[in-house]
């Protein structure tokens, strides 16, 4: 497809455009790298909350959510209810202790509460992860480009690294959440378009497709069986992806970093409680799609899934919308990339580059260091990406196995942390070990979904951890003051005021506006129930 014509050529070209002159303009905030990481702590929190949005939804859902309803069906939106749930845990036990620390990297907390090794050990983690998560997002982007220009998909690769590393450079934190507001709202005009056609071109209409498609089984949300190879199960969806998302939103230093750029706690709490409202409907959109692709295509086999829409959106032939929904695709890729480049460097910086190589230098120098790690970062991120040109499935079904194997050590660090009292460092390390090879067993000798993997490598990883931490370094006779019941009592004994502003400072906590989250999460259950039993 390559008459891409002058009109979608311009509006591409001048998202592209406006993105580099934000940054640039953006740049001149940026004096030193607390600037670059935390943006001076003056951003608004409803930017923040449409930046977490846009990172974690808007990243691969255009593409890679039809793909994976179109295949599956509806019954992986439960994959996707469970926000509210991950949410409330996130900003009750989580979320204060980092934005407390005053630090921007999230892993300064395992050093506080077990020592550098810990820090080190799964700050390279996070790394090695966010390597594969950046690879297919350039891989999706390129996709795009190539698909309705003809561009060399390693040439296109190669565009879109450039184009995302030069605005985060220059902008830092701040240039991320900005260009994210930006971004996402290009990706749902595209949606809702896309939807809006599609609606109108159904053979049946709405209501007909629906009834098809409910007697082929597509519109069915809630997929009971208790087999463990199943992936869009509710068991999986309020269970395993519950503990999933927790780890996700809790310490994803991509994910957390931008709400330490808020004003206070408050506003990095509104930030998630935006998330965990809005979720649901945005993956009941990108999910509803793929159901009614299947019914506008017939249920025809695709080569690639992840060109549905494109291939749809090429068919309409309606001016400029190819160039509105190549920019938005671009945008969902953008807006993942951007975060991944600034949380590695400045987890590279702070966890590796001033602890090991260059301590006590000033604020200007580490701006120039982390600049210089993004854009290290930028180039290396290149070679996953062509690696991923070679796969057909969804690409969001295949970015969730790859975190998952991930999350388990993640959840046992950051956990054990909080809530044992007896947990050592090095047992720490034996049990994020033995939680690796137990998933490293699983995947190649027996059949079980990848949702369950966080809850399995998790679960070894907590389980040996403590026990190996009993064995090596015995009973501890104080819970440690970054533990939940520590920070608690330290408050407690110096008389430190526990709220502010109305929303609680220490771990342990619950606010108010945090029950609603919970209220909202049967309400969405109850909303897919009647939805089904209407069609």
């Amino acid at each position: 497809m390559s008459d891409f014509g002058t009109l979608n050529w311009t509006i591409l070209l001048v998202y592209i455009l406006g993105n580099l002159v934000l940054g640039f303009f953006l740049s001149k905030r940026v004096h030193t790298a607390q600037d670059y990481y935390l943006g001076q702590r003056t951003t608004p929190w409803w930017a923040i909350g449409v930046s977490v949005i846009a990172t974690y939804i808007g990243a691969l859902t255009f593409l890679g959510g039809p793909a994976w309803s179109y295949v599956d069906g509806f019954s992986v939106i439960f994959i996707h209810i469970n926000y509210p749930i991950a949410i409330f845990i996130v900003i009750t036990l989580f979320l204060p202790f980092f934005y407390n620390s005053g630090c921007a990297s999230i892993f300064d907390y395992l050093e506080r509460r077990f020592g550098l090794t810990s820090r080190t050990v799964l700050s390279g983690v996070f790394l090695f992860g966010n390597i594969a998560y950046s690879g297919i997002m350039l891989y999706t982007t390129a996709l795009v480009l190539e698909f309705i220009t003809g561009i060399d998909v390693v040439t296109a690769i190669m565009i879109v690294a450039v184009v995302a590393v030069t605005y985060t450079m220059l902008g830092g934190i701040a240039a991320v959440i900005w260009t994210d507001v930006i971004q996402t709202g290009i990706l749902f005009l595209g949606a809702f378009i896309t939807a809006f056609l599609l609606i109108g071109e159904l053979p049946d209409g709405l209501p007909g497709t629906l009834q098809s498609l409910k007697e082929v089984g597509k519109t069915n949300p809630f997929e009971t069986t208790l087999d463990p190879a199943k992936v869009g199960t509710i068991w999986t969806g309020i269970v395993a992806m519950s503990i999933y998302h927790v780890v996700v939103y809790g310490v994803n230093q991509m994910m957390v970093q931008r709400t330490l750029a808020a004003k206070s706690i408050g506003d990095a709490k509104k930030a998630y409680i935006m998330m965990g409202y809005v979720a649901f409907f945005i993956f009941f959109l990108f999910f509803g799609l793929g159901i009614l692709f299947y019914g506008y295509y017939g249920g025809k086999p695709f080569d690639n899934e992840n060109l549905i829409v494109l291939d749809f959106v090429a068919a309409m032939g309606f001016p400029g919308l190819m160039g509105i929904v190549t920019a938005a695709i671009v945008a969902a890729s953008m807006s993942s990339l951007d975060s991944s480049l600034n949380s590695m460097a400045t987890v590279t910086t702070l966890d590796f580059y001033e602890k090991f190589f260059k301590k006590g230098a000033s604020p200007e120098h580490y701006l120039k260091a982390s600049r210089w790690f993004t854009f290290m970062w930028a180039v290396l991120m290149v070679v996953p990406a062509i690696m991923f040109t070679k796969s057909g499935g969804s690409v969001i079904e295949i970015l969730s196995k790859i975190g998952s194997f991930f999350v388990g050590a993640k959840l046992a660090m950051f956990g054990l942390g909080f809530f044992s009292k007896h947990t050592s460092e090095r047992g720490l390390l034996v049990g994020v070990v033995a939680g690796f090879l137990s998933l490293a067993y699983i995947e190649y000798n027996m059949q079980i979904a990848w949702p369950w993997y966080c809850a399995i490598g998790g679960g070894v990883s907590v389980t040996v951890g403590w026990i190996a931490s009993l064995l090596l370094d015995g009973r501890q006779s104080d819970y440690n003051p970054y533990t939940v019941k520590g920070q608690l009592s330290r408050y407690k004994e110096e008389g430190l005021p526990e709220m502010q502003d109305g929303w609680y400072v220490v771990s342990g906590r619950v606010d108010k506006a945090s029950y609603g989250l919970l209220v909202f999460f049967v309400v969405c259950v109850a909303l897919l129930w009647i939805l089904d039993s209407m069609i």
